[in-house]
């Protein structure tokens, strides 16, 4: 799953549309292409099928109703083993006959939290685990790879490619800046914000902080649409960093849903209250599913 946001003073809407040419359009829709391809990948959003909370000692798994943590019973043996979270560090025991591996190899024991770079992955059948952190707490996240999720998803309504809202935005640096944000879970962590992007709607500047870096910008970001044709829980926007003479453009065309908009396993973080907009941002991916 990437994360996304940026800001300038700018003309309105209609002085900064240019020409509705193909080429643009085209590349919106390969972009939204693409983005439905990521999706639909392994590591994707739609075949999310668990996320499990663990205890402070055993948790045990499977497929059986008498597990701590149940897996999909149609795709897991009854009795998988036990995951062991201990001051903080996570590891797992398979029962014999479990069939559990990591890559080509069967896993009897083995610690998965902390980890260096990437999370290990375990799967058995088509069902695919590793371990994430959220504060002072761990869960295992479970994917199904065949997810009624993904193998019924027939991909996501966007509003009309419009040029006119690929808007320049003038990038005020905010060194030092942390941001707090809050996560679904009701979690919050305070996150650099490098800067805030300032633009105009129709003639009415706006504003919006970001997360990320100078070269990559990241919004969270929540306007009018969400009440009735967008994502109520707001959207997902990257930038490009500032030019030399500090501006960038903000492209509501690739405006995108969050994950929590295609799972209830996702833990998305929400907009913060500078970033909710008074104005309707009529652009980008429109509500996905009931989530």
């Amino acid at each position: 799953m990437r994360k996304q946001a940026i800001w300038a003073m700018v003309l309105p809407l209609a002085l900064l549309a240019f020409t509705t040419d193909l080429p643009y359009e085209e590349e919106i829709k390969q972009w939204h292409q693409q983005r439905e391809a990521d999706l639909k990948k392994e590591e994707g959003w739609l075949n999310l099928a668990g996320l499990f909370w663990l205890n402070e000692g055993e948790n045990t798994f499977g497929g059986s109703e008498k597990n701590t943590i149940v897996f999909p019973a149609d795709h897991s043996q009854a009795t998988l083993g036990k995951f062991i979270l201990k001051n903080g560090t996570v590891s797992v025991e398979t029962t014999p006959d479990a069939q559990v591996f990591a890559g080509d190899t069967p896993v009897q024991t083995l610690q998965l939290f902390p980890y260096t770079g990437k999370p290990t992955v375990l799967k058995h059948k088509s069902l695919r685990w590793f371990v994430i952190q959220r504060g002072d707490k761990f869960a295992i996240r479970l994917r199904d790879l065949e997810s009624p999720a993904l193998t019924g998803f027939k991909g996501i309504d966007t509003y009309p490619t419009d040029p006119a809202w690929r808007v320049k935005a003038k990038f005020v640096p905010t060194p030092g800046k942390k941001i707090a944000i809050t996560d679904i879970t009701g979690r919050t962590s305070d996150q650099d914000s490098p800067g805030k992007l300032i633009f105009s709607v129709n003639g009415t500047e706006q504003s919006l902080e970001s997360t990320g870096n100078l070269t990559q910008l990241h919004f969270v970001f929540a306007d009018q649409t969400n009440k009735h044709d967008t994502y109520g829980g707001g959207r997902f926007l990257d930038a490009p960093g500032p030019d030399a003479d500090g501006y960038t453009y903000l492209d509501f065309n690739k405006a995108t849903n969050p994950p929590c908009a295609f799972t209830p396993y996702a833990t998305c973080p929400t907009p913060p209250k500078t970033n909710k907009l008074a104005v309707a941002i009529s652009a980008g991916e429109k509500r996905y599913g009931d989530h």
